[in-house]
C-alpha cells in the first residue's frame, strides 16, 4: 500500500502518483517516451527496456523491475535472463554487444564516483555510437529516479498488475500514460 491516501491501493502506478503533479509528470513522460522508444538511437525498445529493468532490479525497485521485465519479455527478451543478469551479468546469456552497456549501466547505478573513461570506451568497441552512450546514460538516469520515486511512495502493486502493465507498455508505448494522466485531472 502506497504511503500517501491519494494513491488508492488497487491503482499503484506512475500515473497514479504523477496525475496530481501535472506540471513535473507530463515532461517526464514525453522524456520516457524519448528514450525508450522514439529517440533517435540504435538500440531496439527490446534493449532499451533491458536496460531500465537491469537498473531497476540493482536498485531492488519491484515496481519498477517488474513492470520493465514484462515489457522486455513482451519484446522478446528471454525468460529468465533478467533473474541470470542480476544475479551474474558475465555468464548470463545476453547479446555480447550489450554486456559493455549493461556494465556502465550497472556500476554508474552502483558507484557512480567510480566512472572512468575506459568504462564508455568499452560500450564504443562493442560498436555502439556516442548516441547509444548517450541514451545509456539517460535511461540509467531516468531509472535510478524512477526507483527512487515508486519505492519513495511505497508503490509495489501486484505481481499481476506489473505484467499487465509491462504487456501495455510494450504494446502501445508510454504516450498512453500521459494522457490518463490528462484524463483524469479533467
Amino acid at each position: 500500500m502506497a504511503f500517501v491516501k491519494s494513491v488508492a491501493e488497487n491503482e499503484e502506478s506512475v500515473a497514479a502518483v504523477m496525475r496530481r503533479y501535472p506540471g513535473q509528470a507530463m515532461p517526464m513522460m514525453e522524456f520516457s517516451d524519448n528514450i525508450l522508444r522514439s529517440g533517435e538511437c540504435a538500440f531496439t525498445p527490446q534493449q532499451r527496456e533491458l536496460i531500465a529493468a537491469y537498473v531497476s532490479g540493482l536498485n531492488n525497485c519491484t515496481y519498477c523491475y517488474g513492470t520493465h521485465k514484462a515489457t522486455a519479455e513482451a519484446f522478446g527478451i528471454a525468460e529468465g535472463l533478467l533473474e541470470s543478469m542480476l544475479a551474474d551479468l558475465e555468464s548470463s546469456d545476453v547479446e555480447p554487444a550489450m554486456l559493455p552497456v549493461l556494465r556502465y549501466a550497472g556500476k554508474l547505478t552502483l558507484t557512480p564516483s567510480k566512472m572512468v573513461q575506459s568504462d564508455a570506451d568499452a560500450i564504443f568497441a562493442a560498436g555502439w555510437d556516442e548516441d547509444c552512450f548517450h541514451f545509456t546514460v539517460m535511461i540509467c538516469g531516468m531509472f535510478n529516479m524512477m526507483n527512487r520515486i515508486m519505492d519513495g511512495y511505497g508503490v509495489r502493486n501486484t505481481a499481476e498488475f506489473r505484467l499487465d502493465s509491462g504487456r501495455r507498455l510494450a504494446e502501445q508505448g508510454y504516450k498512453p500514460v500521459a494522457a490518463a494522466m490528462r484524463d483524469h485531472r479533467a
